[in-house]
């Protein structure tokens, strides 16, 4: 990420898709599928080989580089938003159509196609805003954040 970590700093992605929400950043430089990588019961990531395994997502925004994957995660997302077991919303450097029509029917808030590589840019454990129509995350605490990310 380099040495700023100032409150403030803002990332613009593709208008993208959802509610205005704010919440701690969850970041790594791995890929995503909620069908592989998470158990949707208990919230958190489960595939061993992912840089997440062990962590939380329920109410994080997740920061991830591509979406991987086929049809099941519309609705995997749907499912795990329904039950109050989801992420407070995902942003990717690129996604597929179906991880963006997935988000959309979950109605999870989602970006991607970032100016900057988003995985390197926001750490784990800052506070971010994540603006959906106007593809755009703010940093609004750096407290709490962890040094490198995976």
């Amino acid at each position: 990420m380099g040495t700023d970590d100032r409150p403030g700093r803002e990332f613009r992605g593709h208008a993208g898709i959802g509610d205005v929400v704010s919440g701690p950043a969850l970041v790594a430089r791995d890929d995503f599928s909620a069908r592989y990588d998470l158990d949707r019961i208990r919230g958190v990531f489960s595939r061993p080989a992912h840089a997440l395994y062990g962590e939380s997502y329920v109410g994080r925004v997740l920061v991830l580089d591509t979406a991987k994957g086929g049809v099941a995660t519309a609705w995997m997302l749907r499912e795990m938003c329904s039950r109050g077991m989801a992420p407070a919303a995902l942003l990717l450097n690129r996604a597929n159509p179906i991880m963006v029509q997935g988000a959309a029917f979950a109605g999870l808030p989602f970006i991607d196609r970032f100016e900057v590589d988003i995985t390197r840019s926001l750490r784990t454990g800052e506070t971010v805003g994540v603006f959906p129509s106007e593809g755009l995350v703010r940093v609004e605490s750096s407290e709490g954040a962890r040094g490198m990310d995976r």
